[in-house]
């Protein structure tokens, strides 16, 4: 019998005994088949998170930021154990105790499932780490042994703080937030270190089913699970007292969502032209993953100050000019008219659309026609509620407020008040709309190419098409200056004298007859006269006479091409270029001839605060002395490539200072310290330039349809000219001006300016100027260029004058002699150019 119960149990043992070993051989095959070719998970010792990238002004304030996944990292050891104890309640009470995986929590998973319950995975946060970091999210028996498997091996690898601060950088916690600093700050904007009890609690809901429990949209689900698990399992872990526990329950869900705190996002600037930029240009140096994902510090050019005024100034102007036109538009948007009568139109208009970025005149508010009357409309506007508009605000417009508007229409407002800038008391509400006509508009310094100030549009909501930087069009004549800077290097002087006479072009399109803007043409005349009042003709046979190689490669030099057509036509502005690259071009006339780099940022930070963009690549070596002797200041070291003769730019700022004080811009440019400028007006009125600077600051404007049409009555001068006068009087007050530089190397000499006769020194008179001519060339006075073209007399399209008092006979460049009547018109045969 002994022998028998022996017999038996040594029987169950042996069955027993191989059970196990074969259990282990196949659970050991199992994990060895699955072990093999996983990720490395040592890797992740050196993980660096996807993070926000941020831009910073120069003030250092946060004005805009981009990331992929809103992601702020911190270190492990910066997040507080607060944190830290609500999501281990939450999401792995054992987990200090375990080796990466649970059994005892995967036993009890599997139980609930037998028992009909939901399956569950019982994953530690270990586990939870491996999923997220190196495997995928799919349910299945295969992904579960190779997490388990990865999960033990990391925990060899790293310490549990790190394991956790590696999940809590990482996680999903709704609102489009990744990591707890992030969602700290989208719920409560607050750091880490302020979070209370419950708010972090609330935190620890969301790793589940992030976008389950928004706390005004299922704020009841996230109670149920911040209050009965989260805080439960905390005071049953003993991170809380009971005491504490009771407080956090019977605290409300107080978040920005509901209201309850205000959005970090109030104290960021709207996202503008000049940020996104900014975004434009870092992606393409840096690439976008680096960009969205590097948790870059980008510290800007901008002057937010600045920035504003040049919005609102080229705001006004294009409204200005769209009244004009007299027609209503509107947006184009509207709201069901049922909504104005069941009270819920706010809700349905928040989600609508439209530009709500405009700061103009206080800035403007949206609304939705409620009642149309004869005499006025009622309006019922956002955050103010019904609001009337009178008969006269639309005087501007064609029709009635019943042929202009319908019920539910949405529709920009604004206040009217004392101060008529959204100050002062309310006179009336006033109806406005976002213009057609576009636009863009540019400042930066002229010796550093720090861009100040940045519009591309009247608004970016309305429009992320930035015309500054992106838009292509001709600039007219103000792209002339580096005609005549191609000339003035080529030995003609401010007094040269250039033919301005009819000239017809055979080109495989047929005749080519192009005309001054005036349709006259006015004989000999001195360079400084052409430029000042923008000659066509004048222009061509200068072209002509230096060579439009020559030509063209001064606009490459200057970079307002990258490769310039040499055609005649170029000479006048024909071919495209952007307002961005005509603006860094203008700023070497007005720096001397110094080549400068426009920028919109100063420098980049990596996410460790090394730099690894520095715009100012000058050198100060005495700055790292301790001290310097009394009287003397550091020097800055520069290897700035010169461009052009420092003498040609300062007799081409000289001459575009007459472009200011007696043309095209004559009226137009008024400010306190000296300025220099050129309009640029294409066919047809299609485009209208300005450019000008002073000797700090240079600026350009466009304006014109996005799609090219003309603009009835259009020029540079009265249509770009009033942005830049009004930018120009803040930018001046900040940044100052004085005379330009006057290079060495030169002497002045007083010429009459529509002769370019030779005066005496002590001449006075409103025709007397005092050229700068080089040293060591003796100017010639009287002797004409025509550029090889043909005078005109002999053209049937033009009507010559017989001469008269005041016709002049002049010396040709090739010896002859002809008299050139004082004045001359041109008949409507001639047609064609740029002016």
């Amino acid at each position: 019998m002994t022998r028998f119960v022996f017999s038996f149990f040594g029987t169950i043992f042996s069955w027993v005994t191989t059970g196990a070993i074969l259990a282990a051989l196949i659970v050991g095959a199992v994990f060895y088949m699955y072990g093999r070719d996983l990720p490395n998970h040592e890797a992740l010792a050196q993980y660096q998170p996807p993070t926000i990238s941020r831009i910073y002004s120069g003030e250092g304030r946060i004005i805009d930021e981009f990331a992929r996944e809103r992601r702020l990292y911190t270190p492990p050891e910066e997040i507080p154990d607060l944190v830290k104890q609500a999501f281990i309640s939450a999401e792995d009470g054992n987990f200090y105790n375990h080796n990466g995986y649970d059994l005892r929590g995967m036993a009890s998973a599997a139980l609930d499932a037998a028992r009909g319950g939901r399956l569950r995975g019982a994953s530690t946060i270990t586990q939870q780490v491996m999923k997220n970091f190196l495997l995928s999210s799919d349910r299945s028996a295969e992904r579960k042994i190779k997490e388990i498997i990865l999960a033990t091996r990391l925990e060899q690898t790293l310490s549990k703080d790190e394991i956790l601060g590696l999940y809590l950088n990482e996680i999903d916690l709704g609102a489009r937030s990744f990591g707890v600093t992030a969602a700290a700050q989208t719920y409560f904007n607050k750091s880490l270190s302020d979070l209370t009890i419950e708010e972090a609690a609330f935190l620890a809901v969301h790793p589940k089913a992030p976008y389950s429990y928004h706390p005004v949209k299922n704020y009841d689900a996230a109670l149920e699970r911040r209050n009965n698990l989260v805080l439960r399992e905390m005071f049953e872990n003993g991170y809380i007292t009971e005491e504490e526990y009771e407080t956090a329950k019977a605290t409300p869900i107080r978040t920005v969502q509901s209201g309850d705190y205000e959005s970090f996002r109030e104290a960021l600037p709207p996202r503008d032209y000049f940020t996104d930029e900014i975004r434009r240009q870092l992606s393409k140096d840096f690439g976008e993953e680096e960009f969205f994902e590097g948790g870059l510090s980008i510290r800007a050019t901008l002057d937010p100050e600045l920035q504003s005024k040049a919005a609102q100034a080229l705001q006004a102007r294009l409204e200005q000019l769209d009244r004009d036109r007299g027609v209503w538009r509107g947006t184009g948007k509207s709201i069901e008219p049922a909504t104005l009568d069941d009270g819920t139109w706010e809700t349905v208009l928040a989600e609508v659309r439209v530009a709500r970025d405009v700061t103009l005149d206080g800035g403007w508010s949206v609304g939705a026609v409620n009642q149309i009357g004869d005499q006025s409309i009622t309006v019922m506007v956002e955050g103010q509620g019904e609001v009337s508009v009178p008969r006269d605000d639309i005087a501007w417009m064609r029709g009635s407020f019943v042929d202009n508007f319908e019920r539910g229409d949405v529709v920009h407002i604004r206040r009217m008040t004392t101060g008529d800038d959204g100050q002062g008391d309310l006179i009336r509400w006033t109806l406005r709309q976002v213009p057609e006509v576009q636009g863009g508009f540019m400042a930066m310094d002229t010796h550093t190419g720090r861009v100040i100030a940045m519009q591309g549009g009247f608004s970016y909501q309305n429009s992320v098409f930035n015309r500054a930087t992106q838009a292509t069009r001709q600039p007219g004549s103000s792209f002339k200056p580096f005609v005549y800077a191609a000339a003035l290097d080529s030995g003609f002087t401010p007094a040269t004298i250039v033919v301005d006479a009819p000239i017809e072009i055979n080109t495989p399109q047929g005749v080519w007859r192009p005309k001054n803007a005036s349709n006259q043409f006015y004989g000999p005349t001195p360079l400084r006269t052409g430029i000042e009042q923008s000659r066509n003709l004048m222009t061509i046979r200068l072209a002509q006479e230096v060579g439009m190689d020559v030509v063209a490669s001064y606009a490459e030099r200057f970079g307002v091409y990258d490769q310039m057509g040499q055609y005649l036509a170029s000479s006048l502005g024909a071919e495209e270029t952007t307002l961005f690259k005509m603006v860094a071009a203008y700023a070497m006339f007005a720096n001397g001839g110094q080549r400068v780099e426009p920028t919109l940022v100063d420098r980049v930070q990596d996410r460790f605060g090394r730099t690894i963009y520095r715009h100012d690549q000058r050198d100060c070596e005495e700055c790292k002395l301790a001290s310097l002797d009394p009287g003397f200041a550091p020097k800055i070291l520069s290897s700035d490539e010169r461009v052009i003769d420092a003498i040609t730019a300062y007799q081409l700022t000289s001459m575009m200072q007459g472009v200011v004080q007696r043309g095209t811009a004559k009226g137009r440019v008024d400010l306190p310290v000296p300025v220099a400028g050129k309009t640029g007006t294409t066919n047809d009125g299609k485009d209208a330039w300005f450019v000008g600077f002073t000797s700090n600051i240079v600026a350009g404007c466009y304006i014109g349809f996005d799609t090219p049409r003309e603009m009835p009555g259009a020029s540079g001068g009265g249509f770009c000219g009033p942005v830049f006068n009004t930018f120009m009087q803040d930018a001046v007050r900040k940044y100052g001006g004085g005379k330009f530089r006057v290079p060495p190397g030169g002497r002045f000499i007083k010429i009459d300016r529509f002769t370019g006769a030779r005066l005496s020194d002590d001449a006075s008179g409103p025709n007397v100027v005092a050229e700068y001519f080089r040293d060591g060339e003796e100017p010639v006075f009287g002797v004409l260029f025509d550029g090889g073209f043909a005078m005109g007399a002999d053209l049937p399209m033009f009507n010559a004058v017989a001469p008269q008092d005041g016709d002049r006979e002049v010396k040709t460049e090739s010896g002859g002699t002809i008299k050139i009547p004082k004045k001359a018109t041109i008949n409507s045969l001639s047609s064609g150019g740029l002016y």
